[in-house]
């Protein structure tokens, strides 16, 4: 099994309001992909951070494989989320994929 877990900062010229609804989006966007993709196992998107985090949002997902996460990039569902509305309401993302 693979982990990939994702960091966001969202854009700071973005208000509260609209970073909560943006993170609210993003959760329903990423976790909607549970049952689309081949190879996902599980997919959570936590929105919740305590007040000392430097993080606005956290995706911590498994897939089969590496094969499965290489495929997870380029899947139109997941793509569509991605450019839709993770790319352009970030300013920062940080990446760890590891073998479980």
């Amino acid at each position: 099994m693979v982990k990939h877990v994702i960091l966001w900062q969202l854009k700071d010229e973005l208000s509260a309001e609209q970073k909560n609804a943006v993170k609210a989006e993003i959760k329903k966007g990423l976790e909607g992909l549970a049952g689309k993709v081949p190879g996902l196992i599980d997919i959570k998107v936590n929105i919740n951070g305590l007040p000392t985090s430097n993080a606005d949002l956290m995706l911590d997902s498994t897939l089969e494989s590496f094969d499965a996460l290489k495929g997870y990039a380029v899947h139109p569902a997941h793509v569509a989320v991605a450019d839709g509305v993770v790319r352009p309401n970030t300013k920062l993302r940080v990446c760890l994929d590891y073998e479980a």
